[in-house]
């Protein structure tokens, strides 16, 4: 289904799963739609299952914009004394489409608590009160996220998939499945990565990711990988990553420039919010230096994981970014 398909159906109100693989560009459509809305006089209430996950789309956790917070399960008190609460009360009862981002990373039982409170809000016993429920994610990717708990017995609870839960049947979703690609343009490469996502690698596959494979010299040892040059190093710890990026920084000519990270707000929420962030906090770059985009841009000039090189300054003293496309950003 291409993106244009996917926009005519989330147009008709209906509730809509919207999948498809990394790069077939979910959050894109999911951005059309929402300017959309608003052109139409109506404000969605977008929401994520994590907080770096809102931050992506401008909005706020599913967790935070119900007001069930990090609890685990509700009982029938706890969801009368969310619903009595007054600014819960007035964000549910005057939305109308509600969108959840990395829906994968959504327990069934947080699913369940988030429709249990919109029910009661609304006095609607209809999936989510009866709002438009627009769900965005690929089950292929991450997991839900959930804290370690114990159950009855002393054993661990069972973390499932939204999906397994009965208000997802209870949706009855139209499944939009993206199936054009905008983030790989090499065919075969594609072919390779759509194996490994589904789990049907065969021999062919395995042949031809053995034809890019960089050989080391016979007296290195393997624990030296990082030194192999011309190709993308991977490393299981952050401080490994960061030694080898200031080294390779170290090795440009001219001086570097550093920008700071600012916050502002409750310092708990900071700190989980610097936690999961992708970018430092203090960020040193020199011209010639590699870098990526960690964030989609509002006007569609670049997406996370965009690649490019500083390729000099502004007036503004901002770094000037030239990507693998020839923009100058």
């Amino acid at each position: 289904m291409t993106q244009g398909e996917a926009l005519t159906i989330l147009k008709t109100g209906a509730n809509v799963f919207l999948t498809g693989e990394p790069g077939s560009g979910k959050t894109h459509t999911i951005n059309e739609f929402v300017a959309w809305l608003r052109t139409s006089g109506i404000e969605p209430s977008v929401t994520a299952a994590t907080g770096i996950a809102a931050t992506h789309v401008a909005g706020m956790t599913l967790h935070s914009w119900s007001g069930i917070g990090i609890a685990e399960s509700l009982s029938r008190a706890d969801v009368d004394r969310i619903a009595s609460k007054e600014h819960v009360a007035r964000r549910i009862a005057k939305a109308k489409v509600l969108i959840i981002e990395e829906i994968s990373m959504l327990s069934a039982t947080t699913f369940q608590m988030a429709d249990a409170v919109c029910r009661e809000v609304r006095r609607v016993d209809k999936p989510f009160g009866g709002l438009t429920v627009i769900l965005v994610g690929d089950f292929f990717q991450l997991p839900p996220v959930a804290r370690r708990s114990l159950g009855e017995g002393g054993r661990s609870r069972e973390v499932t998939f939204a999906y397994t839960s009965p208000t997802w049947r209870d949706l009855n979703l139209l499944t939009c499945y993206l199936t054009e690609q905008y983030r790989q343009d090499d065919s075969e490469f594609l072919t390779v990565l759509s194996a490994i996502r589904s789990g049907a690698v065969e021999e062919m596959h395995y042949e031809l990711l053995m034809t890019r494979r960089v050989g080391l010299p016979a007296d290195l040892p393997s624990t030296k990988s990082d030194l192999v040059l011309g190709a993308p190093k991977l490393f299981s710890h952050n401080a490994d990553v960061d030694r080898i990026n200031a080294a390779e920084l170290a090795k440009l000519p001219g001086a570097s420039k550093k920008f700071k990270m600012s916050s502002k707000g409750k310092d708990s929420l900071v700190e989980g919010l610097k936690r999961g962030c992708l970018s430092p906090e203090v960020l040193e770059l020199k011209e010639g230096a590699a870098v990526m985009f960690t964030k989609n841009s509002p006007q569609g000039r670049f997406v996370n994981g965009t690649l490019g090189v500083v390729s000099g300054w502004g007036a503004d003293g901002l770094p000037i970014v030239k990507t693998k496309d020839g923009l100058r950003i």
